[in-house]
């Protein structure tokens, strides 16, 4: 069970028989959710991940931190991950008296380090993209708009059995997506999402969303005329949210059914 929602039949202090007994009374209650059991299998998968996610946060520390220090000597290139390739090459082919050798050594020496990186990355991503060939809800999951293999492995991974969620909007309930409620007296009062759940997840889906949005700006699809329609009304990130929430229902919706990803019929 989750620790947050035994915590409230915990009385008065904090002990091992006081937690036992808010134990044993949590767990009768017949609304109370149980945390479902991994396998193995799909926790390796979810360790594939997140030391992915810890590599690609060290790759952004070393471009900036090359970025920084070539900008102390003038060299300067657009922002973007893949213009630090450019930056290297322009350290490794200066020759003026602006750039030590001290300097010079340093920099390159961080160079090499983002080469590894990128190579261990890259092989993390071939391994994620051999189980998502062999997973069948991961291909299902991955004809979704937003959703690529990355998204789609996180998603089945974590998600084993979509039937302990009654219906989409639980799921994204579970992830954060949805408005937290301060309601009272019957009046509904709604403000910002809640961010409750895997973080992990709701990056990669908002992240997916922004994806669709772009193209929805230059696209003429009658399918994308709602976030058109959204986008004159709301801020880009609002319905960036709102984009994501949807595809969350739609992923429930597909694992629910097994079915892959059937785009609306248009009139």
């Amino acid at each position: 069970m989750p620790a947050s929602y035994v915590k409230a039949y915990v009385r008065r202090q904090k002990n091992d028989a006081a937690d036992a007994e808010a134990i044993c009374e949590a767990v009768t209650r017949p609304t109370m959710r149980f945390v479902p059991i991994q396998s193995a299998g799909r926790q390796g998968v979810l360790v594939l991940h997140r030391a992915r996610e810890l590599l690609v946060r060290q790759r952004t520390m070393l471009i900036n931190a090359i970025r920084g220090h070539c900008a102390e000597f003038g060299l300067i290139v657009a922002q973007a991950a893949r213009r630090a390739s450019e930056l290297v090459e322009q350290v490794r082919q200066t020759t003026t008296p602006a750039l030590p050798e001290m300097a010079q050594s340093a920099v390159l020496m961080l160079a090499d380090k983002l080469d590894v990186l990128a190579a261990q990355i890259h092989a993390l991503e071939r391994r994620l993209l051999l189980w998502h060939r062999d997973d069948q809800a991961s291909q299902r999951l991955a004809t979704i708009p937003g959703v690529h293999i990355i998204t789609a492995t996180a998603l089945s991974a974590s998600i084993p059995d979509p039937s302990l969620f009654r219906s989409g909007r639980e799921l994204s309930a579970f992830l954060g997506l949805v408005p937290r409620q301060n309601s009272s007296g019957g009046k509904d009062r709604l403000g910002r999402i809640s961010k409750m759940g895997d973080g992990y997840l709701r990056k990669l889906l908002v992240v997916g969303a922004t994806s669709v949005i772009r193209r929805a700006r230059t696209s003429g699809s009658v399918s994308v005329s709602w976030i058109k329609a959204l986008l004159d009304r709301r801020p880009a990130r609002v319905v960036t949210v709102a984009m994501a929430n949807k595809t969350v229902r739609i992923a429930w919706a597909v694992l629910s059914r097994g079915e892959a990803y059937r785009p609306a019929a248009m009139a």
